[in-house]
């Protein structure tokens, strides 16, 4: 329970800090309220735009502005889209189920792939097996996402046809996005699925496990698998955070309606509301994984003790 405490007051730390952050998003582009206005400035008088200015509460010291700023958010207020014309917090829940499918997609891939593949490099050293697995590793952390995704599309769905370059709503449309999200990952966690169970055989225990005549493949997921599961459980529990929130470019490179696509249009338009919702969302949902990661390391090696 202290360590629970702990972990809590170090997530409520986080929070704040990005509150900050998106906070001050809100000067990035200039005066807030010529921002709102747009080229309707242009048709005011200068009293006109101090009137709105005052309306809107921009006239106030920035420390009063952050904490009504800060108020309304944990009520779920995060301002009004001026673009979109509704809450900026329903912008972005209305996108939120497509970025978790997204999201989730990926992770299962990034899961049932690598970690099979890993075991079989790790039981197979030094073989073409081997070689493989980490050549593929190799190349899944060296090509960028956007560029695999471009090669997707044209690919798998110009050059052969067999899958939609865009959109969603089918499992087809959910295929390509879902493998360019997942890529760095898969090839992050075959490597440390391999080399975390290479350091764990030549442990003395496992050594004494064999020479009890212990079967291989008891050795193998039992001995070796779960103690090497901690450092992948770390990896894990950091990506479905980067899987969420690092959707942007994928999103927008196959037009998939989640919000990470959302942000970078709010961006474009000075929507600032929406960026802010959408930042804050991004952190409490990475923070929340983070600290169920933390738990989970209890399951995983019962050894653990926090002090």
């Amino acid at each position: 329970m202290r360590y629970l405490i702990t972990r809590l007051l170090q997530s409520i730390i986080v929070i704040f800090g990005v509150s900050i952050v998106a906070f001050g998003m809100t000067y990035l582009t200039g005066d807030p309220t010529e921002v709102i206005l747009g080229a309707g400035a242009d048709r005011m008088t200068v009293q006109e735009i101090n009137v709105f200015r005052v309306k809107m509460g921009f006239d106030r010291p920035w420390y009063v502005q952050y904490f009504d700023f800060v108020s309304k958010a944990l009520q779920g207020n995060f301002g009004y889209s001026f673009i979109r014309h509704k809450p900026a917090y329903e912008v972005i829940v209305e996108r939120l189920p497509a970025t978790i499918q997204l999201g989730l997609f990926a992770l299962v891939i990034s899961i049932l792939l690598p970690i099979p593949l890993g075991v079989i490099s790790a039981t197979k050293p030094n073989t073409i097996i081997d070689y493989i697995v980490t050549f593929i590793a190799l190349i899944g952390q060296s090509v960028p996402s956007f560029w695999l995704g471009i090669l997707l599309i044209l690919f798998f769905g110009v050059y052969l046809k067999w899958l939609p370059i865009s959109g969603s709503g089918s499992w087809q449309q959910l295929i390509m996005p879902g493998i360019t999200l997942a890529a760095f990952s898969i090839a992050r966690n075959m490597r440390l699925t391999r080399s975390s169970m290479l350091d764990f055989f030549q442990k003395d225990f496992v050594r004494t496990a064999r020479s009890k005549g212990i079967p291989e493949n008891r050795v193998v997921y039992v001995h070796v698998l779960r103690n090497s599961m901690l450092p992948i459980v770390t990896a894990i529990g950091l990506q479905m955070g980067y899987l969420l929130g690092g959707s942007v470019i994928t999103e927008t490179i196959f037009g998939w309606p989640g919000v990470g696509r959302e942000i970078l249009a709010a961006i474009g338009s000075h929507d600032f509301y929406v960026v802010q919702a959408g930042v804050i969302m991004f952190a409490l949902i990475f923070t929340i994984v983070n600290l169920l990661v933390d738990l989970v390391y209890v399951w995983v090696d019962p050894r653990i003790r926090y002090e």
